[in-house]
Order: structure tokens, then sequence, then C-alpha cells
């Protein structure tokens, strides 16, 4: 089993070495690309030094899985490439995430809907999987009718020229500025590009992904992205109506059991999820779940994540896990 992880030297990518190591999957040869100034370099993986290596030499080595995290152009170009030597790639940008051709997958939700034709599979943005995991069993038994989203989104979603700018602030050093305002000791409503409409495009990728992964376009969703001044972990605060009554004893219930998910609502003894506590962990933490007395069958829920992991690289490792296990590669 030989895989490729391209951009193996970024934040994620680092993530996705840590993480194949970890679930001990039978990799007989790791391919680590990066770019040209890192080629030649060594990393370690798994007790052994490695070498990192260009897009063409691992090309040229026909890996069985390429999992990208190297920003949406790379994979443009490249991803199609890998598929044309029967690569199977997994895509952590968003270039193909809205292809019609292409699935969009959170394993524990639709994993079963990939095949040995599925050459390209897209990774869902960050925020999109934790929401989608925590709402997928509400889904299921009751229907989503309204989202309304509010993200609190971490620095590391941007990439690691952010968490510098953070915390150079925090220090008191001027240095390279990656949004454009201070983020220490503040909150940015921007996340992504502003579009004509007035969203970002990181709202309009939690409506649009949420649509795609659920295969149902009449869920009506509003967001809006925020940028706080935290290190690691996104945090979403979101209202749901749903199609049918419910208890919320029940809507607890149906979270605590999904897998991948789990339930920390205890408020009297001040227990809830929090991104300082879902560092380096895989699972979607769910708390402050209430009813929406202001309207029928709608609730109010609180969703963290660590967006490195379960966000981004630890469900592309799944997905790879998912295809390995079940002989579609």
């Amino acid at each position: 089993m030989k895989i490729a992880v391209i951009g193996a030297t970024g934040m994620v990518g680092e993530q996705i070495l840590k993480i194949l190591e970890e679930r001990k999957l039978n990799v007989t040869e790791l391919i680590p690309v990066a770019s040209a100034k890192n080629v030649g370099k060594h990393i370690t993986w798994n007790g052994k030094t490695r070498t990192i290596q260009s897009l063409e030499q691992a090309l040229s080595k026909k890996p069985d899985i390429a999992i990208f995290s190297a920003g949406g152009a790379i994979s443009k170009e490249w991803a199609p490439k890998f598929a044309q030597v029967d690569t199977t790639v997994i895509d952590n940008s968003s270039a193909w995430r809205m292809d019609e051709t292409k699935k969009l997958i959170v394993p524990e939700i639709n994993a079963s809907i990939l095949s040995k034709e599925d050459k390209i599979i897209a990774n869902p943005n960050c925020s999109t999987i934790q929401m989608v995991l925590a709402l997928s069993s509400l889904q299921k038994k009751y229907g989503l009718k309204r989202l309304v989203i509010s993200t609190y989104q971490s620095v590391s979603g941007t990439g690691v020229k952010a968490v510098h700018q953070l915390e150079n602030e925090r220090q008191g050093i001027q240095g390279e500025m990656v949004y454009p305002y201070p983020i220490d000791k503040n909150c940015l409503p921007h996340g992504g590009d502003f579009l004509e409409d007035g969203y970002t495009t990181e709202e309009q990728k939690l409506v649009e992904e949420t649509r795609k992964i659920f295969n149902d376009n009449n869920i009506e969703i509003t967001a809006t992205v925020v940028r706080v001044p935290v290190e690691g972990g996104h945090s979403e605060s979101v209202n749901a109506e749903l199609h049918k009554h419910f208890s919320i004893d029940n809507i607890k219930k149906e979270i605590a059991q999904t897998p991948g998910v789990i339930l920390q609502d205890n408020p009297e003894s001040n227990i809830y999820p929090m991104p300082l506590f879902a560092k380096n962990k895989d699972d979607v933490f769910v708390g402050r779940i209430r009813r929406d007395f202001s309207q029928d069958n709608t609730l109010n829920l609180w969703i963290v994540a660590d967006n490195l992991r379960k966000g981004a690289a630890t469900n592309a490792v799944q997905i790879a896990a998912y295809l390995i296990e079940n002989k579609l590669i």
C-alpha cells in the first residue's frame, strides 16, 4: 500500500502523517511531497527517515492513494494526473467539493456511496465536517428544515502564517499581517473572500457543502463566519429547525449515540465543549443543547472540534482507511 501525502510539511499535512502513524494503516511505502524548496529534505515517520519528493517523483511511483493538502490550484492541476495513473486522490482543498461528478465525504455519514470508480474524492471544509457530523443523527430522525450558523474559527484554519501573526501580536512583535487587522484581542467577521451578495466564501461553503453531504437541497441555511483569537479548534453556534417534534432528552440521546461525537452537556457543573480541550482529539464535541422557545421544532447547539484533525486530516485518513478496508482501491 503506497500512500503519498501532498503538502506533507504544512499544518494539515503534518497531522495527516501523525494520524497515519497513530492508526497503523498498512502503509508499505510513504511518499511525502512538498514544494520545491523542501524537496530532498528529510522527515521522520514511523521511526524511519523519509525523503521529501516532488509531485513528478510521486506521480511516477503511482501510489495507491494520494492525500492532497496543498491548496486548490495544486489539486486542480495534479489530482487528475494522479487519477490517470489509477491513484485514488483524497483532496482536502475546495477544488472538487462542489463538482457534481465528485463525492464529498464524511465517512460516518456517507462513505457507503464510494466505489472503485471514484478516483478523486473531496474532503469537506473543516467547519462543515464538525457541524454535519453533530447534526447527522438529527437529520436522519427528524429532518433538518433550517440552520442558522455562527462560527468562531481559530487562526490555524487560515494557516501557519496566521498562527504566527497571533503569536507575534501577543508578544508585541511587529510581523507579517495575514489578516487586514490585528487578531489578538479582536474578532474578525471575515472568513475567506467576500462575494457580491455580501457573504464570504467560508459562509457559502457551509451552505453548499451541507446540502451536498446530506443530499438535500431543501435545507435552508444561513451563516456568519467569525475568526477569533484562538490558536486551534473551531466552535459553532447552530440554531436548527427540524421538521418533526422532539424532546430535548431524545435529542441528547441521538447525539450521544452518533459515532465520532461526544456529548458534553452538563451546564450545572460547567461542562460544555471548548476548543482548549478539543485540541488533538478526533471527536466532535456537542453541548449547550436547549430548545429555542421562539420557534416551533427548533433548538440551539454548541459544536466544537479540532479543525486540523477531524476538520481536515483525520477525516481524510478515515476516508483512506475506508477505501482500504472495503477493497475499493
